[in-house]
């Protein structure tokens, strides 16, 4: 009967099954850790492309075709593949100019789908006198 109870308290293979439910975890929390690293990335992406097309759409003469055209630029050298799908909208008035960049982030855990945004704002630069009106 001692042979018996030995065998019932018996640790060989407990190893084994804790290495079995652990790893899968640990890889999961790793993959999530990377996921949201690329959130992080993909929003200054998204930032950066955003103030870039602020710069070329609020000066004088440009238009909300430029900043398109350089939101699309700065996308494509930095981001094509950390931010997917990125749309870009440009409102232009007389006096405010504002960039929104928005755009899919890759995903690295099956089923994730997160997005990533920019904005940038300012003024839109014109002639005016030391009145401060248009001349």
């Amino acid at each position: 009967m001692t042979a018996f109870r030995r065998r019932l308290r018996d640790d060989r293979g407990a190893a084994s099954t804790q290495l079995v439910l652990v790893v899968p975890v640990l890889l999961l929390l790793a993959m999530l850790v990377v996921q949201f690293a690329l959130v992080w990335h993909a929003r200054h992406i998204a930032q950066y492309a955003a103030q870039r097309a602020l710069a070329a759409a609020r000066a004088k003469g440009g238009t909300a075709a430029d900043g398109r055209a350089q939101a699309g630029q700065s996308l494509a050298a930095l981001g094509s593949q950390i931010l997917t799908a990125p749309s870009v909208a440009v409102d232009r008035t007389t006096t405010q100019t504002t960039v929104r960049v928005h755009g899919a982030v890759m995903a690295v855990v099956p089923g994730l789908h997160l997005h990533a945004s920019g904005t940038a704002s300012g003024p839109t630069e014109r002639l005016t006198t030391p009145g401060g009106e248009r001349p």
